[in-house]
């Protein structure tokens, strides 16, 4: 893992807090004091960091968001006039809020649903083991594609929980990247080798869900 440009930096922005009523100055010349000087500790570390790369992100874990946030950096990346791939794995058979909504992209984003559903609807490994394997080759096209500042590999990682893709598939199909490409990679039970080449990693820990408490159906807007 690489270590932070200057990690006193680091440890001097965490002694100073984020202010408000954590920090503890009773008069408010010496809370102005303290804010003075964490804005000088932040403006010494946002300087000094300032390589650009492509990033290797994952959004992992059992509770709800995962998809939702590689969708926020979709909108972030259109927004910004660049081009975006998503790919899903194993969703099929319906066409997400989301999806239509994005429509107003056009060619700016290429959006495929690629699966047909959860195993237990499909109940049939081998299809589903071939539609993954599809949807991968169409994943390494975009990943190779310079036009593309990020591509979406949603629910790989369930993919390779389930063992229809090689995690060894998935670290080659990162390495076929231009520099500056972003890639996002989706949910639950991203493999120890995917979580050791990522730049970023999120874990979503469930807490409560309608679904499991209260028997909420999924609803749009919410989960499609």
């Amino acid at each position: 893992m690489t270590t932070s440009p200057d990690s006193a930096l680091d440890r001097a922005a965490s002694e100073l807090g984020m202010g408000g009523d954590l920090a503890p100055e009773a008069s408010s010349e010496a809370y102005r004091k303290r804010m003075a000087r964490r804005r000088e500790v932040q403006h010494q570390r946002v300087g000094e960091r300032n390589l650009e790369k492509g990033l290797v992100l994952v959004f992992t874990g059992d509770g709800k968001g995962k998809t939702t946030a590689a969708l926020g950096l979709v909108l972030r990346t259109l927004g910004h006039g660049e081009g975006v791939a998503v790919v899903q794995f194993i969703k099929g058979g319906w066409h997400p809020g989301e999806a239509k909504a994005l429509e107003l992209f056009g060619e700016a984003l290429h959006w495929h649903a690629l699966g047909e559903g959860f195993t237990w609807e499909t109940q049939d490994r081998e299809r589903d083991r071939e539609l993954v394997q599809q949807a991968w080759q169409r994943s390494c096209d975009y990943l190779a594609d310079g036009d593309r500042k990020l591509v979406v590999l949603d629910e790989v990682n369930v993919a390779l929980k389930l063992g229809y893709l090689a995690v060894e598939q998935v670290l080659e199909g990162l390495a076929l990247r231009p520099p500056l490409t972003h890639v996002a990679l989706t949910g639950r039970g991203a493999p120890p080798a995917l979580l050791e080449r990522a730049d970023l990693v999120t874990e979503m820990k469930l807490v409560r869900h309608p679904f499991r408490e209260q028997g909420v159906k999924a609803q749009a807007g919410i989960e499609f």
